[in-house]
């Protein structure tokens, strides 16, 4: 399910927790710094697990809010890795999993600190830093609502 929801209009300001916003297709989420730029055909919204989060600043003794990792959807109780290729829904707004969002130099420095530096982050991300997915249809997203796998046709 959708646990959080995180917009920033300007790529380094600071992420706002809003509890629904409009996601529309091809181009992401309204209000969000990334929507409808040129250059990005590909994946326009991101999503991570809470319990990657969690399980983060355990292992590493740390305080990392939902917003630091600067995604888009925090979920709960999704194992966004297997959405890959997929095709999925959140009410009746479709998405597909582009690919995985790896951990970057931006998110090392943003979550370093003296007790871990920005590369022992990034590899602590590494397969657990979410999920790129491109919106396929417009609609409404809130805080609650349940994922669903679209299943699809075999390929012929």
């Amino acid at each position: 399910m959708i646990h959080a929801i995180f917009v920033s209009k300007k790529p380094k300001q600071a992420q706002m927790g809003i509890d629904a916003v409009k996601a529309d297709a091809g181009k992401g989420i309204v209000g969000d710094r990334y929507y409808g730029k040129k250059g990005t055909d590909g994946p326009n919204i991101t999503f991570i697990e809470s319990e990657e989060i969690a399980a983060f600043n355990a292992n590493f003794g740390q305080r990392a809010s939902l917003s630091s990792t600067r995604r888009n959807i925090v979920t709960q109780g999704v194992r966004l890795n297997q959405l890959v290729g997929q095709e999925f829904s959140i009410g009746d707004v479709r998405f597909y999993g582009v690919e995985l969002c790896e951990p970057c130099g931006t998110l090392g420095k943003a979550l370093a600190n003296d007790s871990l530096s920005s590369s022992q982050v990034v590899r602590a991300w590494a397969r657990r830093g979410g999920l790129r997915a491109n919106v396929l249809s417009t609609g409404i997203l809130r805080v609650g609502m349940q994922f669903n796998l679209i299943q699809t046709a075999p390929k012929k």
